[in-house]
């Protein structure tokens, strides 16, 4: 199926198709042209054969008028039609019943029929024939006798002249030759400007394309030569003016992102320095919080929690500004992989609540760091979203470590999958404000794409398990060689 398609790719190209336009329009031309003079000069050789054995026998005949006497014999039929005959045509004499023969016998007999009946008639008439393979050319008229009173009527003496049509048939098939010569070389003719048509318009067009895919990969400074001031000079004019735009536009909104990621980050960095005095103050806030009454308690523990959140907010602001600055970097490690998962769930006291499968003795060389702050914003997103138990797996194999968190909860919606690592993304849109800052899960999988070894990058993929919850699977490429082999 694959050369059929391309095969169809093929033929359908605009190469192909002003080939074939061409070659149609040369062998249309040809074919029109050629027939039409072969038409014509065959009538005209024809014609003129015709013509000129007419004028020879009506010279002839006025030689032998008028006719002695009625009826002739034998001998003078053929005497006759010796007297008719020259190189070009032979005579055919008949009167009646009686026919002129040769000096060695009896003529075949190359009269038909209708030939005949005209000339009964008392009509001139002609006819071209094929006779034992050969073209002729039959011409009959009958003689007519002159009367005492000036009248004149019908003597039954029928003389038919016999021409044979052979040079005349060779010329016409030179003709037939010569015409089918020159529709072969029209025919090459035809291709070769088609070949140099499509050469000349489809440069352009190539040129169009090479450009238009450069400037879909990224390069907006692509532009076209502008050649001529025909219908593809325009088409080269306006894309270097969308390019030009384009250009323009792009470079606009890539200096105000970079402006908002600065100010972003500018702003977060600027906040860390109040937001640890105020941790500090919700720190005595929450020791005196129990001794406070009432509203006043409750009012510091709200305090302490939001300042925490805040917090939380703006650390993963900074860190979503080092990936988009692109200086956030790998600090890799040999890790006991089930080691480091344990220790995460034990610092935020989730020892207790996750089911794990963990089997020893998975080492893989990583970032500790970013591997605790992906498992951590996945289980933590499944306590918040999801329902327990949480569970947490590990497997490996001598290229990938793999990682499967998953809840019982209601799963995730398909309208929701696409958008699952889009920052600050809100699948309840009626809620004002989430428990976490909305950016846990897209700083987790910009932390399993910065793991890269060779070819093969980390990814983070967000799904449904069979019975029901959401499943993230980390896959992070391990290396096998510095991890000493262990699995």
């Amino acid at each position: 199926m694959t050369f059929w398609r391309w095969a169809a790719a093929r033929v359908s190209g605009l190469r192909v198709r002003l080939l074939l336009a061409f070659v149609l329009l040369g062998v249309t031309t040809t074919a029109v042209v050629a027939s039409g003079s072969y038409f014509q000069a065959r009538t005209v050789i024809l014609q003129q054969a015709q013509d000129a054995a007419v004028m020879s026998l009506t010279d002839q005949l006025t030689k032998v008028y008028p006719i002695a006497q009625l009826p002739p014999t034998q001998d003078e039929l053929n005497l006759l039609a010796q007297r008719l005959s020259d190189r070009e045509s032979s005579a055919v004499v008949v009167y009646r019943d009686m026919r002129s023969q040769g000096s060695t016998g009896p003529d075949p007999d190359p009269l038909t029929p209708e030939l005949r009946q005209e000339v009964g008639d008392g009509r001139i008439a002609w006819q071209r024939v094929s006779f034992d393979g050969q073209p002729m050319l039959l011409i009959g008229t009958q003689l007519e006798l002159d009367q005492p009173d000036g009248t004149s009527r019908s003597s039954g003496l029928e003389v038919y002249s016999v021409r044979d049509l052979l040079p005349e048939q060779q010329s016409i098939d030179q003709l037939a030759t010569r015409a089918w010569l020159t529709g072969g070389l029209s025919l090459v003719l035809a291709v070769l400007l088609a070949l140099l048509a499509a050469r000349g318009v489809l440069r352009p067009v190539r040129d169009l394309g090479r450009a238009a895919r450069r400037l879909g990969e990224g390069d907006l400074t692509t532009r076209l030569t502008v050649r001529g001031a025909d219908e593809l000079a325009d088409v080269a004019r306006t894309f270097n003016d969308t390019a030009g735009t384009l250009e323009q536009q792009v470079g606009e909104l890539r200096r105000m992102e970079s402006d908002a990621r600065r100010f972003v980050a500018d702003v977060s960095h600027e906040l860390r320095t109040p937001l640890a005095a105020m941790t500090a103050v919700t720190d005595v806030l929450d020791e005196e919080a129990d001794h406070l009454p009432g509203d006043a308690g409750r009012a510091a523990r709200l305090v302490s929690q939001e300042t925490q959140n805040l917090t939380q907010l703006v650390n993963d602001l900074i860190e979503v500004s080092r990936f988009d600055s692109g200086t956030a970097r790998l600090a890799l490690d040999e890790v006991d992989v089930a080691a480091a998962l344990t220790a995460t769930l034990r610092i935020r006291g989730w020892v207790d609540r996750v089911r794990t499968e963990l089997p020893p003795g998975v080492v893989a060389r990583l970032d500790p760091r970013r591997l605790d702050v992906i498992v951590a914003n996945l289980v933590g997103n499944a306590f918040r979203h999801g329902a327990e138990p949480v569970s947490v797996r590990l497997g490996a194999d001598p290229d990938w470590v793999t990682i499967e968190v998953s809840d019982q909860g209601p799963g995730l919606e398909p309208d929701v999958l696409p958008h699952v690592f889009d920052r600050l993304y809100k699948a309840d849109t009626a809620r004002t404000r989430s428990e976490g800052s909305g950016l846990g899960l897209a700083i987790a999988w910009e932390n399993a794409r910065l793991h890269r070894h060779g070819e093969r990058q980390g990814s983070l993929v967000a799904g449904n398990g069979p019975g029901g919850g959401a499943v993230f699977t980390l896959r992070l490429p391990r290396d096998t060689a510095d991890a000493g082999g262990a699995r």
